[in-house]
């Protein structure tokens, strides 16, 4: 029975012999066999459980990938070691690389007031639009001359040859119904 069979008491050299072949149960060996230890290694170097525990899965992951160009000159505890500290290191590097790098990528929004506003209009004007878009023909066509045009009741009643009345209604369906779409673009009532 050889180690990839059976991989219980196999030498290194039988368990990298197994990997290499693809032999899941030479895998899971190495894995048990190093895995705990490589997690302590790795937290004492990032002091984050977690952090190391990924660490040591990308470090197994990366074995199992190169396991059949894989060479080891050293033992394969001293490659796992090695290959868990510098992941960890790199870890350490990226985050301090992105920390460094967050106020460029994230600028203080009170840097420029102006142009937050000018969006911020922007995009209620867009709003805005849509929800007038979305009336019914005859609401979006009295919102319009009111609101748009500047006419008054009577002079929209006149013009589409219907009653102030209607007008009214219409203007009060299309005002609850914009209220409706742009109701997070309107002050809260318990400010």
């Amino acid at each position: 029975m050889t180690a990839a069979e059976d991989p219980r008491g196999a030498s290194d050299r039988e368990l990298l012999d197994g990997l290499r072949t693809g032999s899941r149960a030479a895998f899971d060996a190495i894995f048990r066999q190093h895995y705990a230890p490589l997690v302590g290694s790795a937290g004492s170097i990032l002091h984050d459980r977690a952090a190391a525990e990924d660490v040591v899965q990308d470090v197994m992951l990366e074995l199992w990938r190169r396991r059949e160009s894989l060479t080891i000159e050293t033992t394969l505890k001293s490659y796992l070691f090695r290959a868990t500290r510098n992941r960890a290191l790199n870890r350490i590097r990226h985050e301090q690389v992105a920390r460094r790098a967050e106020p460029l990528l994230a600028p203080d929004p009170a840097a420029n007031p102006a142009a937050d506003r000018r969006v911020h209009e922007q995009e209620i004007a867009a709003a805005v639009r849509a929800a007038v878009a979305e009336l019914p023909a005859r609401c979006r066509e009295v919102f319009e001359l009111s609101r748009g045009q500047g006419m008054r009741y009577s002079e929209i009643a006149d013009a589409l040859n219907i009653s102030v009345k209607t007008v009214e209604a219409q203007m009060g369906k299309a005002l609850r119904i914009m209220r409706e779409r742009l109701a997070e673009w309107l002050p809260s009532a318990d400010m």
